[in-house]
């Protein structure tokens, strides 16, 4: 069985990719079917300093599903503000962790932790901010914001990943790092979020790094840059400038779903494209074309 760590995936893009992984969902995005041989119960107990959830097993849900892309995978996840949803949080395969990851201690002690003792296969560096830094601020704020965008987004995603590529080249294993990028990394966003904009583009720049030097040692390295998706960060758009605009420069009529993020994502996991390292993937509904 694969492990994989998802960071972020209480919710949005993250929670669609551990869902899959771990086959609570399918390719469409539908829930599978749930049984138990007994009540199910919630007794988790989540601790700050982003320790285990502690978990008993027994009588917990038997979940009848498809593993992703062919493999069966358990997944370590993150969470910082919002909770894991009921079902993946009683899931056999999963284990979440409260990490917040702006906190470089809480990074160390909690998932370089996890990195040492129960090394995953599969890393996909999915949590980030999003948050507007107009021009018209005052330079405090504005860098203020930069600042905690570029620490979450783009430098807890390279220290994690320099772990798990130390970790494997030490243990002589293969690895698989995913990143979650952005169309605005290689389109641009409004000048409000520029930073978040930057942190994309560094995401996916550090990502070719990682493939120019660490593929032949096995381990690969991809970019996944969706568009608008279909989530809460999403919908706050929606609600400002209305889904219209959000769809005006795309081939549907639609908003992309965070299902088809993570359809792309379970098949990267599988390592069956391994000479794609270091390349981008957008999904983004035709709205930007390379």
């Amino acid at each position: 069985m694969r492990h994989a760590l998802v960071t972020g995936c209480s919710r949005g893009i993250g929670l669609a990719i551990a869902e899959r992984l771990l086959g609570l969902a399918d390719g469409a995005g539908s829930a599978l079917s749930v049984t138990s041989s007994t009540p199910a119960h919630d007794d988790t107990h989540t601790e700050k300093a982003g320790r285990d959830i502690a978990t008993d097993k027994a009588g917990r849900d038997n979940v009848k599903a498809k593993p992703a892309a062919g493999f069966s995978y358990r997944v370590s996840g993150t969470r910082c503000r919002s909770d894991f949803p009921p079902d993946l949080d009683r899931h056999d395969g999963f284990t979440g962790y409260t990490v917040d990851l702006s906190d470089h201690g809480q990074i160390e002690r909690v998932l370089k932790a996890l990195l040492n003792r129960d090394l995953p296969d599969v890393l996909v560096n999915n949590a980030g901010i999003f948050e507007d830094a107009d021009f018209g601020t005052d330079d405090r704020t504005w860098l203020s914001v930069w600042d905690r965008i570029m620490t979450v987004n783009l430098r807890s995603s390279a220290l994690l990943s320099k772990w798990f590529v130390n970790a494997h080249v030490r243990a002589g294993s293969e690895g698989i790092i995913i990143n979650i990028a952005s169309r605005a990394a290689y389109r641009g966003d409004t000048q409000e979020y520029a930073a978040y904009a930057a942190s994309k583009g560094g995401m996916a720049a550090f990502t070719k790094s990682l493939a120019r030097d660490f593929s032949r040692k096995g381990i690969v390295a991809y970019t996944v840059a969706p568009g608008f998706i279909e989530t809460d960060m999403a919908r706050e758009s929606v609600r400002i400038y209305g889904e219209a605009a959000l769809t005006s420069g795309s081939a549907f009529d639609e908003i992309t779903q965070p299902h088809e993020v993570a359809n792309l994502v379970a098949f990267l996991a599988s390592g069956e494209v391994r000479h794609m390292s270091g390349s981008t993937f957008h999904i983004n509904g035709g709205s930007y074309m390379v």
